[in-house]
């Protein structure tokens, strides 16, 4: 009772209802459940008494024996021939592949990609025994411009060069805003160390980022995610509300139970009975064949490295065009389903070949297919229902942007379960699962008018 009276006072004090639920909870921390940020260490050995928290620069660089070996196992490779008509129904089509290798063998300019690939800063600092990467981007000083920290979280099959689209865009003025961006890569990806022990997972990645943006001396700042960085950015606003001004998402896995089913049911009928729209309706509906059976197709991949990651890992390890092959795959049908029809994918309906196998190269040159598969391993050793994150609300001003090519559509009205506080939520009208890289535009635009909506309020 006594704790109601002052939220109570709180609430009314001026006058008014306050409703912002972050401003309210934050204040009084008895109202606020949280994840335990805890601690961990996943260097090889021992953890030792201190750790180098320096921050350095880094570089990407090659080397010609590197692009030789390359090459000699590209010359090297056995090819299948492709069904008739098939597409990409049955994966990679593998006369396309062949269109593809050969532009890469004989076209694709890896020294000049790495040359590109730096234009930005790059760093490392050493965080829980693991040298984590970080490309970190100033926006150039302007008279009366409020600059806003800013960290972009990749997924998989993804890097952080997903974002050197949208870098320049969100780093320049926005009326008076500019992002100063930081793009961690995922421990296991790219050119962030690999965990040495087992149990790394999306809370264990999301506490090692919240470290990352403490040592860069930022105590408030927003983030933005997509695949696996919804989840580790959605982790770190639940571990850390208090730190975390605003949270956007343009993937968000929506909940099970009895308000979701009434939907379902109803929806395709009467759906503003239930909280949904039109446009949900169209997205969402004939449930079994957009979601559920599209899901089933698309996520084979997900079974093998949620379950035994290592052994077919070590076979796109150990080829180039193996790898190329299954990373790209991605590319073409989480960019629009259609595309399984067509005899090249669509790959470079959205894509260059240059931009899709600097991505495919930064695993290659780095070895880092196998620990990228072991986070699903690591994230689905139990039930996610089960997870603590699953149960903990997320109070922190959110916002989602819906591209309609998703693998799965979560209506606003299903984000609202576990988000308190949505700010705003749109539907894309274009763009699929890897938004920076294919609608960097419409993704930054969006950011933007989230972020100006958190800072008027």
């Amino acid at each position: 009772a006594f704790y109601t009276l002052i939220l109570l006072f709180y609430l009314t004090r001026d006058g008014s209802v306050c409703n912002d639920v972050r401003a309210v909870i934050i204040r009084f921390p008895i109202f606020l459940k949280t994840i335990p940020l805890g601690d961990g260490w996943w260097g090889a050995g021992e953890k030792p008494l201190s750790e180098d928290d320096k921050i350095y620069p880094f570089q990407v660089q090659t080397s010609d024996e590197e692009i030789q070996d390359l090459h000699e196992r590209i010359d090297r490779t056995r090819y299948t021939d492709a069904l008739e008509d098939s597409g990409f129904n049955y994966g990679f089509n593998a006369t396309y592949l062949k269109t593809v290798v050969s532009y890469w063998r004989h076209k694709f300019d890896w020294k000049k990609q790495v040359a590109m690939l730096n234009k930005y800063p790059h760093f490392k600092t050493k965080i829980e025994g693991l040298d984590v990467h970080f490309v970190h981007v100033r926006p150039p000083r302007r008279e009366n411009q409020m600059v806003l920290p800013l960290m972009l979280v990749h997924g998989w099959p993804g890097s952080f060069y997903e974002f050197y689209k949208i870098l320049p865009i969100l780093t320049q003025n926005h009326d008076g805003v500019a992002f100063e961006v930081i793009c961690p890569s995922i421990p296991g990806y790219s050119f962030s160390e690999a965990p040495h022990k087992q149990g790394f997972d999306s809370l264990a990645a999301a506490r090692v980022f919240l470290k990352l943006m403490e040592r860069l001396g930022f105590s408030e700042f927003y983030l933005q995610g997509g695949d696996w960085g919804s989840l580790i950015t959605t982790n770190m606003a639940q571990m850390k509300p208090q730190c975390v001004k605003g949270l956007h998402l343009n993937m968000f896995m929506s909940t099970r139970g009895f308000k979701v089913l009434l939907s379902l049911i109803i929806g395709p009928y009467l759906p503003f009975l239930v909280g949904l729209t039109w446009e949900d309706v169209r997205r969402l509906f004939p449930y079994f064949e957009k979601n559920v059976w599209n899901l089933l197709k698309e996520s084979g991949y997900m079974h093998i490295q949620a379950t035994k990651p290592d052994t077919a890992g070590c076979a796109v390890n150990d080829s180039p065009v193996g790898l190329a092959a299954y990373l790209l795959e991605k590319f073409s049908t989480w960019t629009d389903m259609r595309n399984r029809d067509l005899a090249d994918g669509g790959l470079e309906r959205k894509f260059g070949l240059d931009e899709l196998l600097t991505n495919v190269m930064i695993y290659w040159t780095t070895r880092s297919i196998v620990s990228s598969m072991r986070f699903y391993k690591e994230n689905f050793k139990s039930n996610p229902d089960n997870r603590v994150d699953a149960k903990t609300g997320i109070i922190v001003p959110v916002g989602f942007a819906a591209f309609p090519a998703e693998l799965m559509h979560c209506p606003k009205a299903w984000a609202q379960i576990r988000c308190r506080n949505i700010y705003s939520y749109t539907f894309m009208p274009r763009g699929g699962h890897f938004a920076a890289f294919e609608e960097p535009h419409l993704l930054a635009s969006d950011i933007v008018q989230f972020v100006r909506k958190v800072e008027d309020f």
